[in-house]
């Protein structure tokens, strides 16, 4: 049976749990997945969740984060879709937070290391490690067509974007190769504005460029100008949280493109776009390793494991979660 708990439904738990914080926790695949992944790890198999509403009130965030910090059964948590309005909330009841989430202003992992709170944000991790595993697969399917010789399209510009950024930032300053250049599109100018200061702030030096666009039809028009063999993401959430594509069934993807959608369940229109234009070398590519990132780099957080990001050790967690 599965136990989801609201704010205003908290209580101790009887047994050692982890937990998932977000909309409608119960209806998610990992309510079943994670207690088979736990009993091959070694690891207590219970999970519950906890359904918040979006754009919830402070206090709520706070009772949320006060509960999982006060109840010796709580283990850690996994946090989605609240993870900025939680960071902003509770930050002071935190005893520690990474560098990743002081600076996303987000937290997507909540641990305990003895008395001590400590909230982690992990998707500058996922997104550049299934980022890594594409490009990697993918300079070695064509020939000279490596990370440093395309360019990425990112369609929205929330906390994914900005998170795969991030990565992308960490991998020039470390002088990996990077895009020859970054255009980020989104509906509103307030999230290219709030991305901008970021990088401003970071001192970010690979080009990019920062597209108002409103309709699927202006995001058409963006694509039409990337050079062959462009990555195109689509984090937008459309596909997913909501129904629908960022682009429109018109669309053409530059030759050899990849379209890399962050979703992997959903209607995932965005994938059947690019499906039908296989016949220009256009490789989908879903979300579902984005997912086993997620998942995993903050369990590993929260239990302190040394899970793989790749070979037979990852392989078999995947092949478990696909069972």
């Amino acid at each position: 049976m599965t136990t989801v708990l609201t704010p205003e439904t908290l209580e101790n738990q009887p047994e050692p749990t982890f937990f998932f914080v977000g909309v409608t926790t119960g209806s998610s695949s990992i309510m079943t997945v994670f207690p088979r992944w736990a009993e091959h790890l070694g690891l207590p198999p219970r999970i519950a969740g906890i359904d918040i509403p979006l754009d919830a009130p402070p206090e709520v965030y706070r009772r949320v984060v006060e509960y999982l910090r006060d109840d010796p059964n709580a283990l850690g948590a996994l946090v989605t879709t609240h993870k900025l309005n939680l960071y902003k909330a509770s930050r002071d009841l935190f005893d520690e937070v990474g560098e990743s989430a002081a600076q996303l202003d987000e937290i997507s992992s909540i641990s305990k290391r003895g008395d001590r709170l400590l909230g982690h944000a992990m998707d500058d991790v996922t997104a550049g490690l299934a980022y890594d595993a594409i490009v990697g697969e993918d300079t070695g399917a064509r020939e000279g067509a490596g990370a440093a010789a395309r360019e990425l399209l990112l369609l929205g510009a929330g906390g994914s974007s900005l998170a795969l950024t991030l990565h992308l930032h960490r991998l020039q300053q470390a002088g990996q190769p990077v895009p020859t250049r970054i255009v980020v599109t989104n509906r509103r100018p307030g999230r290219l504005d709030e991305m901008r200061a970021f990088h401003d702030r970071l001192g970010f030096r690979i080009p990019i460029d920062y597209v108002v666009a409103p309709s699927p039809e202006q995001n058409d028009e963006v694509l039409s100008g990337l050079a062959p063999g462009a990555i195109v993401v689509n984090a937008t959430g459309l596909g997913k949280d909501r129904p629908g594509s960022p682009l429109t069934d018109a669309v053409g993807f530059p030759d050899g493109a990849v379209a890399w959608d962050f979703n992997y369940r959903g209607d995932l229109v965005f994938l059947d776009q690019a499906r039908r234009q296989a016949g220009r070398g256009v490789h989908p590519v879903d979300g579902w390793f984005y997912f086993l990132h997620g998942w995993t780099r903050v369990m590993d957080q929260v239990f302190d494991l040394r899970i793989p990001t790749s070979g037979p050790g990852f392989d078999q967690l995947s092949e478990i979660a696909r069972r």
